[in-house]
């Protein structure tokens, strides 16, 4: 599958902050047009680093796009720019999410400015000190410490939260609520209202959307849909179809060519889909 040909930037060395991957994207030469964002089990943060607007397309209409975040649940998103656009695209776990912006999926459901979380003056001066950083490593590494510095300050998920949201993404999305809560020691209506009110989505919906992003790399690695929907957990090929039906409003081809697909695995290599 041919690339888009962005340039894309990714930090080297380990890993200081759990649950943060980073990458930077960039194009001098190309615009950036009626890109379909997939949603992805992470909170989502895009700060516009480039001389041109961003802008976002959803069930809210079009806006310009400067310091943007997508929670959990978001649904027909996409994302356009002129020629010269840069963004540095961070991806959040729903712990460190929840730390970091306080809010539960980063928020869940429509996207929202980062200003609605951090107050626009501190959003902006973030903004502004990765704009000055000379290297896409400087801005890294200080995108990096403002996120160490709130997650220090910030709420934790409770430990049977947390321990769920690891079941489920270590299970692919396919152990259920029951076996969770009992592991957690937790009724299932606890479970339920203790993770919506921490993560945003319920368990449920929580686990169709890991099972998904499975389901969706491996159509964009040239999988059959026969094939995905067995090794993915799915009934039958009819009911990955209604998933991704449901997820992106398009079907499994088109999904398999989504052209930010074609560029996950450079841009987030070893994310284990």
């Amino acid at each position: 599958m041919p690339r888009p040909s962005w340039d894309i930037a990714v930090p080297t060395g380990p890993r200081r902050l759990a649950g943060l991957r980073m990458a930077g994207f960039s194009d001098r030469a190309t615009e950036l047009r009626n890109l379909q964002l997939i949603p992805h089990p992470s909170v989502t943060v895009a700060l516009n680093l480039g001389d041109a607007p961003l802008s976002m397309h959803d069930g809210a209409g079009s806006r310009t796009c400067e310091r943007m975040v997508v929670g959990l649940a978001f649904e027909s998103v996409r994302a356009g720019g002129d020629r010269g656009f840069a963004c540095l695209q961070l991806r959040l776990s729903p712990a460190l999410s929840h730390a970091v912006l306080g809010a539960p999926g980063g928020p869940y459901g429509e996207p929202v400015e980062l200003d609605a979380l951090w107050g626009r003056p501190a959003a902006e001066r973030f903004q502004e000190r990765l704009r000055a950083a000379g290297s896409w490593a400087e801005r890294f590494a200080t995108a990096e410490r403002e996120l160490t510095r709130r997650a220090e300050e910030g709420r934790a998920l409770s430990p049977e939260v947390a321990y769920a949201w690891r079941r489920l993404t270590a299970d692919h999305g396919r152990v259920r609520v029951d076996r969770l809560a009992h592991e957690t020691g937790w009724s299932r209506k606890r479970l339920w209202s203790r993770f919506r009110a921490q993560v945003g989505p319920t368990p449920q919906h929580a686990a169709r959307l890991i099972r998904f992003d499975r389901a969706a790399h491996r159509l964009a690695a040239g999988a059959p849909p026969s094939r995905v929907a067995a090794e993915s957990g799915y009934a039958d090929q009819s009911h990955l179809h209604r998933d991704v039906r449901a997820f992106t409003g398009a079907t499994p081809s088109a999904v398999a060519g989504t052209p930010f697909l074609a560029v996950d695995d450079v841009a987030w290599a070893g994310d284990g889909h």
